[in-house]
């Protein structure tokens, strides 16, 4: 029980920062009637905020570093509980490998640009993870496969977390310079946007048929998470700065568990073994962990550390949204798209 009494106050502190940040979003949304900025990176933005004016002694880190990394573990575990197989299937092969391409020409690009303007090698791929596949969940799930420090993944969501907005404001006025139609600016969206609720949202003025093509695809760039975490623990965390283990694991335990936790979840909801009924207090609970994880990164930044990987780590996120963007328009105007 003393064990566990250790972790209590750091955890309780990354729940109020994250419920305070849940309440900045509702009252933003309330009062400009959409929440431009994610609770998530309030979460950040407010836990880094509090850490500028105050260090945590060690009465509050063991909770914290709990927060941070096993909460964020939990979190991405519980969120394959969410995808469906079904829908992805839909799409087609033809569609299904162009997304799969652009992800990862969008990973090798983003990580190459990162290493050409001197981003150290697990900052490079915790920004290109982020706008190649879901933002923040991406750069979240990737940071303890790498072993990333926290202020490299704060200045990762931060940097993306802004980016994204701008992605969801310029995908409708895109698609209609380009001449797509609903479709097309579905897939665009489901291509360059972050985070799935800002799909919808950038997807929205084309209609019902531009968000449900944007939302499936969206949710096989998800997908790729999870090969991409074994890819990355097979590579090992050496190649990207983290502490080499002494001696190289089996295979199966290169896998981080919870990604393996998220492949088999996923499977067993395109199995429909996990019952509807489940998923809303599921994704309510991925979004409270998220959260609480988020908040718990923000206090454990060190706000110069952030500051010194600024102008090279923005150059190279806007760098890299260029380039996914460049190759979604690509593959859209290359590819035969399902009707509606």
């Amino acid at each position: 029980m003393t064990g566990v009494l250790r972790f209590l106050p750091g955890v309780l502190l990354s729940a109020a920062v994250g419920a305070l940040a849940f309440g900045a979003q509702a009252l933003e949304a309330r009062m400009m009637g959409r929440a431009w900025i994610e609770a998530l990176v309030l979460a950040i933005l407010i836990g880094a905020a509090l850490r500028l004016i105050w260090t945590p002694s060690e009465t509050w880190r063991p909770g914290i570093r709990l927060s941070a990394r096993t909460l964020l573990e939990i979190a991405v575990a519980l969120l394959g509980a969410t995808i469906s197989g079904t829908a992805v299937m839909a799409l087609g092969p033809a569609l299904l490998m162009a997304v799969v391409a652009v992800v990862a020409l969008a990973l090798i690009g983003g990580y190459a640009l990162g290493r050409m303007l001197g981003l150290a090698p697990a900052m490079a791929m915790l920004v290109a993870c982020g706008n190649a596949i879901c933002g923040n969940s991406a750069i979240a799930a990737v940071a303890p496969v790498i072993r990333a420090e926290g202020e490299d993944v704060a200045a990762a969501i931060g940097f993306t977390a802004v980016l994204g907005i701008a992605v969801v404001l310029l995908v409708p006025v895109v698609g209609a310079l380009v001449g797509f139609d609903a479709l097309e600016t579905g897939a665009l969206a489901g291509l360059t946007v972050y985070a799935v609720p800002q799909v919808l949202a950038a997807a929205a003025p084309a209609g019902a048929a531009a968000i449900q093509l944007g939302a499936i695809v969206k949710l096989v760039r998800v997908l790729t998470l999870g090969p991409l975490c074994l890819i990355l623990a097979l590579l090992g965390p050496e190649r990207f700065g983290g502490e080499a283990p002494g001696r190289r694991p089996p295979l199966h335990h290169l896998a981080p568990w919870f990604i393996v936790v998220f492949l088999i979840l996923t499977a067993l909801r395109s199995a429909g073994l996990i019952p509807e009924a489940v998923l809303p207090p599921l994704e309510a609970t991925v979004t409270v962990l998220t959260l609480m994880a988020m908040a718990a990164l923000g206090l454990s930044v060190d706000p110069q550390a952030v500051v010194r990987a600024g102008p090279r780590t923005a150059a190279t996120a806007a760098l890299s949204a260029l380039l996914i963007g460049a190759l979604a328009l690509v593959a859209i105007l290359l590819l035969p798209l399902p009707t509606a």
